[in-house]
């Protein structure tokens, strides 16, 4: 997988995590340095994670599937990408921040960042079935992923506290992403 192929699939892998990044800088009176670090940290360490344990669950049942390999991960990607479109189809309920989103407490940032990074858990099954043969070459997408997905959760603070209600809607972030 080339360069921009791999940035392709980190930004995508990134939309749900900008998106809930958008609702938590709604929800937040007054952004400080702190609240940057903790959100991008969760969403992108938990990108970069994620990738990693499918790695290794890949690599681990490997032998069972390389026959089909090529077909897991296409539906793999196709059920990721499509369950993201899907989402941002959805409509929303009012497209009020509810007073229960507001903290960026430890409980909750655990639940949204592992809820926000399960299809990396899938692209780390799908690099190991497309021919990804070592720790060390799994590291420069992990880390790609992991700093994209950082980069895009502090954009979508930003833009949550900046650009008021609608954002998010607006921009299509996870469609975008599930096309991607």
């Amino acid at each position: 997988m080339g360069f921009i192929e791999l940035l392709l699939v980190a930004v995508g892998l990134s939309m749900d995590a900008f998106a809930v990044a958008v609702c938590k800088g709604l929800s937040v009176q007054k952004l400080r340095w702190k609240h940057y670090l903790a959100v991008g940290l969760w969403f992108g360490g938990f990108q970069a994670l994620m990738p990693m344990a499918g790695y290794l669950l890949g690599t681990t049942f490997e032998r069972y599937i390389t026959s089909v390999d090529h077909w897991v991960a296409f539906v793999l990607l196709g059920f990721i990408g499509g369950k993201m479109m899907v989402e941002s189809l959805k409509k929303e309920e009012d497209g009020v921040v509810k007073k229960e989103d507001v903290p960026l407490n430890i409980k909750e940032m655990f639940v949204l960042a592992v809820a926000t990074s399960i299809d990396a858990l899938a692209i780390g099954i799908s690099f190991a079935l497309l021919g990804i043969n070592n720790y060390t070459e799994i590291l420069s997408p992990i880390l790609i992923i992991g700093f994209v997905s950082f980069v895009m959760s502090l954009i979508g603070l930003y833009f949550g506290i900046k650009c008021g209600c609608g954002c998010a809607r607006k921009l299509k972030a996870e469609l975008w992403g599930g096309i991607i």
